[in-house]
């Protein structure tokens, strides 16, 4: 039996979040995400290219693999992160490969973004 084109790949990110409104307008606001409700406990979101979920059935838990997203323009990402309610933990810098920094979300995730130098 042949693979499928999915195999092996990551396909979806849960977050265990305190308050779906609250995850939804800040990775609403930073990064342009969007959603789709699935009653009071849980909501999808799309990034436009990998889906995801919120809810409150799983307690919020700071830590476990860091997320890094992509993106052209980090110091508009950055100034969207904090005007969203984020907090900067990391200050871009450069890396083999570009640049990134790392913010923590309201939950007390830790995520980063990074762009090709």
């Amino acid at each position: 039996m042949a693979a499928s084109e999915s195999d092996r790949r990551i396909d979806y990110v849960e977050f265990g979040v305190a308050d779906i409104a609250r995850s939804k307008a800040f990775y609403g606001g930073a990064f342009g995400w969007t959603f789709t409700d699935y009653g009071p406990e849980y909501c999808e979101f799309s990034d436009g290219r990998m889906k995801g979920g919120f809810t409150t059935l799983t307690p919020p838990g700071p830590g476990g693999p860091l997320l890094v997203l992509y993106g052209d323009d980090l110091a508009d990402l950055q100034h969207r992160v904090e005007g969203a309610g984020g907090a900067i933990v990391r200050p871009v810098y450069d890396f083999p490969g570009g640049q990134r920094f790392h913010f923590r979300d309201p939950d007390g995730y830790e995520l980063a973004v990074w762009s090709a130098a």
